[in-house]
């Protein structure tokens, strides 16, 4: 079985935008990427699991968990070859391990482990306090602040550097800038 491959060393500041489904995070990688002139990464978690449900009418299993992480981990790897100063992941390993042990109650190994050595300047955890959008993979809409609180565990347990961001539209975007702007002004 292939492994999740390394990280690949990246020379600016790599953000990851983390948390619950429905949070907003694809929006506003796309909003910080557009003003960092920049690129970003997209959640390949979405694109694995939305051609696996159209081809099988199946979701996601156990056995899809370590192949979403190596998918993500390969696209976040050619980004940083050519994004500038900024790289934007719109979810990690870290990501997926916490739903993991959501949905299964147990997380692969090398999952854990691609989460633990995983090296991010900064998770921006999204909170819950924007409306939940259904779509075809989303599906826990009344579990949202136990979700968030699973994934703040995750954070404090593997003990990563985040900012919770909160607020609707504009306020979030400028919300996270403002995060953003305390990292690099250390």
């Amino acid at each position: 079985m292939e492994k999740i491959p390394q990280q690949k060393a990246f020379k600016g500041i790599k953000i990851v935008l983390y948390g619950p489904e429905s949070t907003g995070k694809s929006t506003l990688a796309r909003q910080l990427t557009e003003h960092f002139e920049t690129i970003k990464v997209d959640e390949y978690a979405r694109q694995y699991l939305q051609e696996k449900l159209d081809q099988t009418g199946k979701v996601c299993d156990y056995a899809d968990l370590v192949p979403i992480a190596i998918g993500q981990r390969k696209a976040e790897n050619i980004a940083s070859i050519t994004a500038k100063n900024h790289l934007f992941c719109d979810t990690d390993a870290l990501e997926t391990y916490v739903y993991s042990l959501a949905y299964f109650d147990k997380a692969p190994v090398e999952l854990e482990e691609a989460a633990r050595k995983s090296d991010y300047d900064l998770y921006l955890l999204l909170d819950v306090d924007i409306p939940w959008v259904a779509d075809d993979l989303r599906d826990r809409p009344k579990d949202r602040k136990e979700m968030l609180g699973r994934f703040e565990k995750g954070l404090l347990d593997f003990q990563k550097n985040y900012s919770k961001i909160s607020g609707a539209g504009e306020e979030r975007f400028k919300n996270a800038i403002t995060a953003i702007k305390k990292l690099t002004d250390k």
